[in-house]
């Protein structure tokens, strides 16, 4: 968990952060919430899980909701946003967020049900989730929302041929509305973590990690603490002039690569 210290305050604001009952999305729903804002913490499945993650929310501020829906359903983000809505106030900072799982396979493999399962959550459900709090934030001049996207779009990652599609579109949505909305005052940023363990990856294979922990820079792995800050700083006032963007959060792992064979060696034998 994150200290209990931010500069960067949201008083007044109401905050939904979907996918947020575990994992990064919990660790951002409290760092809002520890911000001031209003903040719903949304599920789609796991009630008891959901409640036990409430319990440390409302810890930071009473003024939260717990809120169960379907991201990539109209009639249940509708229903969700309306609950929001009549408990906490019209949104004012939308954290798009939830995910699935993510399957590792050749192309061959795939079929297109994954890439269907991919595109709801990652274009369809942000299409839906922006249209439906937007009217709220043109209307007063304000608005923040923050795609959590990943490295895989700049990686080109391997065998995650649906993901990386998937989550290159909703990049590229993220961009357009950037410069549709910005006239508005709403801006539209991306938080794209690197490989950041979390529940869901508790069998993953030890030494993939390791692997992948000897290729970031910073030589550690991310945890949610490090990316929850740069949502909130997205969140607030003084990101007011910041839009369009994508802050890596993953220690240096997209910086560029040293290239497989040294410059200086390639001269020195010519």
């Amino acid at each position: 968990m994150s200290s209990g210290h931010t500069q960067f305050r949201l008083d007044g604001r109401v905050a939904l952060v979907t996918g947020s009952t575990r994992g990064l999305g919990k660790e951002m729903a409290v760092a809002l919430a520890r911000a001031g804002a209003r903040t719903a913490m949304n599920f789609a499945n796991s009630r008891e899980t959901a409640e036990a993650a409430f319990s440390e929310l409302q810890c930071v501020n009473s003024e939260s909701l717990l809120v169960q829906g379907d991201v990539t359903d109209p009639i249940s983000v509708d229903r969700m946003v309306g609950e929001v809505e009549q408990t906490l106030g019209p949104v004012d900072i939308l954290v798009v967020n939830a995910t699935c799982t993510q399957h590792e396979l050749a192309l061959e493999d795939y079929t297109w049900d994954h890439f269907q399962a991919m595109l709801d959550f990652f274009v369809k459900s942000p299409v839906l989730l922006t249209k439906r709090c937007l009217p709220h934030m043109k209307q007063q001049q304000w608005g923040r929302i923050i795609h959590i996207t990943s490295e895989v779009v700049a990686l080109a990652s391997n065998k995650f041929s649906a993901y990386v599609a998937a989550k290159g579109g909703q990049t590229a949505f993220a961009l357009s509305t950037a410069r549709e909305f910005a006239p508005y005052g709403v801006t539209v940023n991306m938080v794209a973590p690197g490989w950041i363990p979390v529940e869901r990856h508790a069998q993953c294979d030890p030494d993939a990690m390791a692997k992948y922990r000897e290729g970031v820079p910073a030589g550690r792995m991310g945890t949610p603490a490090d990316v929850a800050p740069a949502v909130t700083f997205l969140a607030s006032p003084e990101a007011q002039f910041v839009t369009g963007q994508t802050l890596a959060v993953n220690g240096g792992n997209t910086v560029s690569r040293k290239p497989l064979v040294d410059p200086a060696d390639a001269f020195a034998a010519l």
